[in-house]
């Protein structure tokens, strides 16, 4: 049986960046986070062997990442080799694989934040022209 790509959530933060693996009820879950790299592989309950290998817009700290599964999907979390500095993108190369999308829920656009604290908060309607004030002026 072919191997598939698992449908990929990433988000952005100053800290850490975030990808989200949406594979329900995995099994064989492997995780090996490089500091350059990212390659992940599991298993459903159908049997269905999901694989994804991501060449990272930047360095992260290999030793100070980790993941974490759960029923729904498994999340890792990686630390950034330079803080505070925003990727515009996953991966290295300037293109989106099909399979990889913004997760839109947890997105923050935190550049220029001094406060250090992260708070979710849902990101506006559609066509509303809203966007945060600048401090910058």
């Amino acid at each position: 049986m072919a191997r598939q790509h698992a449908k990929t959530l990433w988000y952005d933060r100053p800290r850490y960046v975030f990808l989200e693996f949406c594979v329900e009820d995995s099994t064989d879950v492997q995780v090996v986070i490089e500091d350059h790299r990212l390659v992940f592989s599991c298993k459903n309950t159908d049997g269905v062997e999901f694989y994804n290998e991501i060449n990272l817009y930047a360095r992260v700290n290999s030793k100070d990442s980790r993941e974490k599964r759960s029923d729904r999907s498994i999340t890792c979390f990686m630390r950034k080799w330079k803080e505070k500095v925003a990727w515009p993108r996953i991966t290295k190369e300037n293109i989106k694989p099909a399979w990889l999308s913004v997760d839109f829920d947890n997105w923050r656009d935190w550049e220029g934040d001094e406060e250090g604290t992260f708070v979710p908060h849902p990101a506006p309607a559609e066509g509303d022209g809203q966007s945060p004030p600048s401090d910058h002026g």
